[in-house]
Formats: C-alpha cells, sequence, structure tokens
C-alpha cells in the first residue's frame, strides 16, 4: 500500500474529507461543490458496507479508526460494460498484420480457429479479469465470439468464471457474430444457448467476412429476426454498429426504426456508432433524436476507435472516430464508455483499466471544461445501462467499494496514470499485484 495511504486494517472506520464527483453518489447531499463538481466528504465503513456518506466534518471526535484522505479523490470501482476478453492477449502469437480493420478481422479469425481450446480461453480471460480487479473494475459486461461451431467452448468457459468470480467482479457476455448467422436455423440455436446462460443477444451490423463497408443485404429483415428471436426468449440486444466511416450504410437509424417496430420493451445498446461523427449535422441530429425516442442506449470505445479508424498506410488518420458524446447525451441518450479490445489485433494496447480508458476518453472526446458529470460514463451510465445494481456508484448501505486517488482535483487525476491508486472492496483493501504478462508466455509462444 502506498504511504500516503495507510487505510485501517478494521471492520468500522471512518474515510475522512474525501473528495467525491457528485455524479458518482446515488442521493443528493447538501454540501458545497468545488469547480469539478465534487463534495468533500466523510464516509463510514461498517462490515464492508457504508454506514454512512455526511459531508466533511461528521468524523470529527469519533473514537472509530480514521484515515484523513486530505481532499484526495475517492471513486466507486468501475464498470467496463464493452470489452472482448475471450480475444485478448493474443497479440504475441497473432498481430494484425497492418494495423487495419480488415487485418484485425483476418488475425482474430486465424487465432480463434488455431488455438482457441477449453483451457486457452479460460487463461487469457481469468488474466483479463485479475487485470480488471486490481485496478479497480467491480462488473464487466464481455462480448463472446459465438460463431456456428465453436460458440459452446467460449460461452461454457463464461459460465465457468462468472461463478468463480462473482464474489468480486459481475460478469456479463453478450454473443458476437456478423448479424447475417440469424439468417438460418443457427440464429435460434444460438439464442438458446445465450438464453440458458443467462446471456445478451448480440450482432454485429456487418455481413460474415465483411469490414463494415456497404449496407448489409436485408438487414431490416435480419433486425427483424433478431428482435423477435430477443423478446421470445426476454433476452436484452446488445450491437456492434457502424463501426466505420461509411455514412452511406448506417445501420443506427434501422435499428431504432426496428425497436419502436416490435414495441422492444428489453435494454438495447449500440456500441461504436463511428459513422455518426461524419454525418451532417441535421443528419447526425436526426438520428440522435430517434435513439432517444426508441431508448437505445450508447457505448463509445475511445481507444480501439482511435487505433482501428481512418488508418491507412503511410497517411495520418484525419478524424477520431469516436461518436458524437455531447449531442447524444444532450438529446438524452445514455452515452457510457468502454475499454473494448485488449492486446489483440484489433487493439494492441490496454490493460482492461477504466480509470485509464477515462483519461483517454476526456482527451480524445473533450469530455472537460468542465469535467461536470463525465466520471459517471464509467460509472452509475453503465451500471444503470448493464442492470449492475449498486456497482459504479456510493450509496449508504452498499457494499464499501471504492478506489482511493493521491489526486485531489479531476485535472490531477488525469494528468498521472494513478498507478498509486488503492482499491477497496467492501472495506478491504485489495492487495492482489497485476498478473505478469509471462504467465502467458505458454500460450502465445507461437505464431500462425
Amino acid at each position: 500500500m502506498p504511504a500516503w495511504a495507510e487505510v485501517p486494517a478494521a471492520d468500522r472506520y471512518w474515510l475522512k474529507s474525501a473528495r467525491v464527483p457528485a455524479c458518482f453518489l446515488a442521493a443528493s447531499l447538501a454540501a458545497p461543490a468545488d469547480e469539478d463538481g465534487a463534495l468533500l466528504l466523510d464516509l463510514l465503513v461498517e462490515n464492508g458496507t457504508i454506514g454512512a456518506i455526511a459531508p466533511a466534518g461528521a468524523a470529527a471526535g469519533s473514537s472509530t479508526p480514521v484515515f484523513d484522505l486530505g481532499g484526495r479523490q475517492l471513486w466507486p470501482t468501475l464498470i467496463d460494460m464493452h470489452t472482448h476478453i475471450d480475444k485478448g492477449h493474443v497479440l504475441p502469437r497473432t498481430p494484425n498484420r497492418d494495423g487495419s480493420f480488415a487485418g484485425a478481422r483476418e488475425g482474430s479469425s486465424g487465432d480463434r480457429k488455431a488455438y482457441w481450446s477449453h483451457e486457452d480461453i479460460r487463461r487469457r480471460m481469468d488474466f483479463a479479469l485479475r487485470c480488471a480487479y486490481v485496478h479497480g473494475v467491480s462488473a464487466i459486461r464481455t462480448h463472446l465470439e459465438s460463431h456456428e461451431g465453436s460458440a459452446e467452448a467460449g460461452w461454457a468457459v463464461f459460465r465457468e468464471l462468472r461463478e468463480a468470480w462473482s464474489s468480486r467482479i459481475a460478469l456479463q457476455a453478450v454473443s458476437l457474430v456478423p448479424i447475417d448467422a440469424f439468417a438460418g436455423d443457427y440464429g435460434e440455436r444460438l439464442a438458446d444457448l445465450v438464453a440458458a446462460s443467462g446471456g445478451v443477444l448480440g450482432a454485429v451490423t456487418r455481413a460474415s467476412g465483411g469490414v463494415h463497408r456497404g449496407m448489409v443485404e436485408d438487414l431490416d429483415a435480419l433486425l427483424d429476426i433478431l428482435f423477435r428471436l430477443a423478446a421470445e426468449r426476454g433476452l436484452d440486444l446488445d450491437l456492434h454498429v457502424d463501426e466505420s466511416g461509411d455514412v452511406e450504410a448506417a445501420a443506427l437509424p434501422r435499428i431504432a426504426d426496428a425497436v419502436l417496430r416490435h414495441r422492444f420493451t428489453g435494454s438495447v445498446v449500440c456500441g461504436h456508432c463511428c459513422s455518426l461523427a461524419l454525418q451532417p449535422d441535421d443528419v447526425a441530429a436526426a438520428v440522435i433524436a430517434r435513439c432517444a425516442d426508441s431508448g437505445i442506449a450508447i457505448v463509445t470505445l475511445p481507444t480501439v476507435n482511435m487505433y482501428l479508424q481512418d488508418r491507412a498506410g503511410g497517411r495520418t488518420p484525419r478524424w477520431r472516430g469516436v461518436t458524437p458524446i455531447k449531442e447524444l447525451r444532450a438529446a438524452g441518450v445514455p452515452v457510457a464508455i468502454g475499454g473494448d479490445n485488449c492486446r489483440d489485433p484489433f487493439h494492441a494496447y490496454g490493460d482492461h483499466d477504466m480509470v485509464d480508458t477515462f483519461q483517454q476518453a476526456v482527451r480524445i472526446g473533450h469530455l472537460d471544461h468542465p469535467f461536470a458529470d463525465a466520471p459517471a460514463m464509467a460509472g452509475p451510465i453503465p451500471s444503470a445501462i448493464i442492470g449492475a445494481g449498486p456497482i459504479g456508484t456510493i450509496a449508504k448501505g452498499t457494499p464499501a467499494r471504492f478506489i482511493l486517488f493521491r489526486a485531489r482535483s479531476l485535472n490531477e487525476l488525469v494528468c498521472r496514470p494513478q498507478s498509486d491508486r488503492v482499491v477497496i472492496d467492501r472495506g478491504q483493501v485489495v492487495t492482489d499485484a497485476l498478473p505478469d504478462y509471462a504467465e502467458l508466455d505458454d500460450l502465445v509462444a507461437q505464431r500462425i
């Protein structure tokens, strides 16, 4: 534990003078806010839960052990609601040949066909979960490759790890196949597998073997099948959408129409939505309004879209590839930040660290000046979207799960890596170390 963060090793203690962004609080509190919208609070931890939340000064004179944060930032543990932990950490054996989307799809498909055994998937997924937990992530929604003939292995590993990690990370899974996979009888079988596994039905709005260029043939009919399968089984939907700059082939408005056409009552999430940022302002505004009317939620994946979008050999990219976050939020559309891929052909970097993802999202999406409630996009907003309960928020009577930072302001928090953060899980400091990449050497020593 860093010297600045000597949290009492007790069942009952106060965290004094913690600076908490108000957007993380489940209930409003009468306390002055600083320019970042953060309140100075005292929090009582009792037997692993939050016993009290009060304006700074409540802990004064208490006989209970006190740790004085001195105005440093305290956040709840965070949520990564869009990632791919079944694909992760294969980069040493299967790199992306040119960094392009086509290279990513080719590399990922080749790796899956060559190497993905139950043991290979399980070890890499467990490695990812250990990284996330140490960084302060308490809920993850992962997309799982669900192609015919290989889906069962990944879903079996997911079910095992969901049980094994249930006390530390709430784990959800979404099926991931090109949407035309639902044209035949496999769609029914996949939907049954997802339902039996307690998962979320998902697809990517491109054709098999495609790269998000051009409209999928019969997209509306395929969406009708997908929505029908989900409604019959009581499943939510989570889709990869418009992950390119092709404004002529936008699927997002067609999905919004499908929600309304089917009177779908489940949750619908659309990830990426990159091309929306390149639409003329009036077209984008109309699409955003349709998203608001249909109740669609959006998850933006800034780091991976920066990596893949507008990439061409020998040419500097001209755009960020990030959906119009501010315009969506202004229209009342819930928008969350996700980490997406990690050390695989779709994204060579990352460490399952939502603090790092937030920091990069601030810079990429201009979520500052002021920061306002930008941190909510990694906490309360994704929590509400995926139904994660109290995770990502701070409320009396809920588990005491926090990230303590040396940083006092959001500027300080964004400026440095925060590698000396302290993670608390139900009142106790997490002392686990980040797993060593060498653990996976025997899995990634060969190359296809």
